[in-house]
């Protein structure tokens, strides 16, 4: 064999060896996935819902990150390993304070967060409230940070188009649309009821949580917090916190380093239903009866009292007869005991509130002062 054949022979296979080597360096390199969207100049040749998110999106995504959390914990042979969390977040304003879900943040030592193109940083705990399932974290501000606008949510209507932004699954900047298909709803998570919770069909899947769901004109009105499911994926209701609430949460956090929530003493109560008023003689079946009061509390201090007589078992619940009948709350109707907790948490502490009372067939108002549920842990 010819020095020529030799040489060709050489020639092929350093090509072979070079290709080989270039594409494991391509392989192996890192790429960073940025949320791109056609300039504004663009949308007006798209359809109206298309051009409505994807200017929302490219305005609020950048203010969105992905959360990751790391914690210690003791496996099964009592070693110490760590465990991630993720979900997403959301800035609220310039000193870097996001907002996310408390069940995000969890007990974690270790909180990072990441923006759009990949920038990475430390991020502490300021705060965190179980009841509404809200936690605020905070990240050193850099220059251009972005600061997703917040909406309200009292005025919210069935039907409106809402846009959410998440990272479910981990699948970072990740963007649904849908409806707002009910409002009010309650939800119990983790056996503690959630009211007043905005509904939606926006695709919502674990790592959705914590992340903003944007009305059309990029303002956030509601934190996405939980989905019903039967599977544990997406099934097309997804539930989210009014950003209202979430405000007030968040404001008490920064000030006070805790949520504070306002009581009233009653500890429960048996709605009232046509059979149940019969045998109680009340004029009305708008009300409950109030079973439980705690002492020294503000609604005990009034006069009001729970029952005192068993009278059985009442569609599963143990009936104690003997107490006030509640049938309003400031002239505002509470048919259940639930529509009474709500009216309550919408007030603040030191408010003074008049409940419209029965008393053995008497009708009566009694006033009483609120005061900060002392039963949530500081």
């Amino acid at each position: 064999m010819n020095s020529r054949v030799w040489s060709t022979i050489i020639t092929i296979l350093t090509i072979l060896v070079a290709g080989v080597v270039i594409g494991m360096l391509i392989n192996k390199r890192p790429i960073a996935v940025v949320p791109t969207s056609p300039p504004p100049e663009t949308y007006h040749a798209l359809e109206t819902d298309e051009a409505v998110v994807m200017r929302v999106y490219r305005e609020l995504s950048p203010a969105v990150v992905n959360v990751v959390t790391k914690t210690l914990a003791y496996n099964f042979w009592m070693q110490v390993v760590p465990q991630t969390g993720q979900g997403t977040g959301f800035v609220i304003d310039s000193e870097g304070h996001i907002l996310t879900n408390n069940h995000v943040v969890g007990h974690g030592q270790n909180i990072e967060v990441t923006f759009v193109g990949e920038r990475k940083l430390h991020a502490k705990l300021i705060g965190q409230d179980p009841v509404s399932d809200l936690a605020v974290i905070k990240v050193d501000p850099f220059p251009g940070m972005e600061i997703a606008p917040l909406g309200d949510s009292d005025k919210l209507a069935v039907g409106q188009r809402v846009i959410a932004i998440g990272n479910p699954f981990g699948f970072q900047h990740t963007v649904t649309a849908g409806f707002i298909s009910a409002l009010n709803r309650d939800i119990v998570v983790d056996q503690r009821t959630m009211i007043g919770m905005i509904q939606t069909d926006a695709a919502i899947n674990p790592g959705n949580s914590g992340g903003p769901l944007i009305n059309s004109r990029g303002k956030v009105i509601g934190i996405n917090t939980a989905i019903f499911s039967q599977t544990g994926g997406f099934m097309g209701i997804g539930l989210a916190l009014p950003i209202d609430r979430a405000k007030k949460v968040a404001d008490q956090i920064l000030k006070l380093g805790r949520a504070v929530y306002p009581w009233s003493g009653i500890v429960s109560g048996t709605d009232l239903d046509p059979q149940l008023a019969r045998s109680l003689s009340v004029p009305s079946v708008n009300g409950f009866l109030i079973t439980m009061v705690a002492q020294g509390s503000p609604a005990y201090k009034s006069g009001l009292r729970g029952g005192t007589e068993f009278a059985g078992v009442y569609k599963g619940r143990p009936l104690l007869l003997g107490g006030d009948v509640v049938t309003g709350l400031d002239n505002i109707p509470t048919p259940t005991f639930e529509d009474f907790q709500s009216l309550i948490s919408q007030k603040n502490i030191g408010d003074e509130v008049k409940l419209d009372v029965i008393r053995k067939g008497k009708q009566m108002i009694v006033p009483i002062k609120l005061v900060e549920d002392p039963r949530i842990a500081r």
